[in-house]
């Protein structure tokens, strides 16, 4: 199916992951002109994207951000995990969104700026639909984008390209790299498929096609404001085993 991505400039951010990667793939399988992110500042980033094509970027996947490693309840947190959470999950998004904008308000000179395909996709996650415990600053970063972050933008974005639409997909689990190690635990794995009614794990293509989708104005032209949950169905938290209720009880959190 013909998507309407034939030359059209993305830049993907945190395209070296598993959802990344994925991502920039299936653009450039549909004939987008695709750019790159790591960590790269974003004044810099901007200023290389595209650079052989002389066109401005006119879809942005923000998929960029970190994930805690350890478990660490609110009461346990230092600030400085906090901060850095915060900075590149959410503070991270504003500035690449901010030169983005700013970029097609402002094209460069000899850049071409087309503003009728203008659109950004966010990662979010189901942390900040349902809350995720133990990482209430990812959480929190999460949920700022998927909710006020994507509400307001959805106005401020036809300010410059008025047919610009923002939308997001916030995945459950998925089968990345990082995510194999927790399901060799075959208990979690149970669990997991227990409260998913499509009863499996999404692959990194799963959400790259539904990101496609809502980038291209061409099947979602009349789609902003929109966040996609992409989690086979599953609602909120894993359910303890009933052994684990015992342990629940034991602790006074039941």
């Amino acid at each position: 199916m013909d998507l309407g991505f034939e030359g059209v400039h993305v830049l993907v951010t945190g395209a070296s992951g598993g959802i990344g990667f994925a991502i920039t793939q299936l653009f450039l399988e549909h004939g987008a002109r695709a750019d790159v992110t790591g960590e790269e500042a974003v004044t810099n980033l901007f200023l290389a994207a595209g650079e052989a094509w002389k066109q401005e970027v006119q879809v942005l996947i923000l998929n960029h951000g970190i994930f805690p490693a350890d478990d660490i309840d609110l009461v346990d947190m230092g600030i400085s995990q906090w901060d850095r959470c915060i900075s590149v999950n959410l503070t991270g998004s504003f500035l690449v969104a901010r030169q983005f904008l700013r970029h097609l308000r402002t094209p460069r000179a000899g850049c071409e700026s087309d503003l009728s395909k203008v659109a950004i996709v966010i990662i979010g996650s189901t942390s900040g639909e349902f809350g995720e415990e133990g990482h209430l600053d990812y959480a929190v970063a999460k949920s700022a984008l998927q909710t006020g972050f994507l509400l307001t933008l959805r106005h401020e974005i036809v300010k410059i390209a008025p047919k610009g639409r923002v939308n997001s997909v916030a995945p459950g689990w998925v089968n990345t790299v990082m995510a194999k190690p927790l399901f060799a635990d075959p208990d979690l794995l149970r669990r997991t498929l227990a409260a998913t009614p499509l009863r499996r794990i999404a692959e990194p293509e799963d959400v790259a096609k539904q990101v496609l989708v809502l980038a291209s104005s061409k099947v979602s032209a009349h789609v902003t404001g929109v966040n996609i949950v992409m989690a086979g169905g599953q609602e909120g938290r894993i359910a303890p085993d009933p052994e684990d209720y015992a342990k629940l009880r034991a602790a006074g959190r039941s």
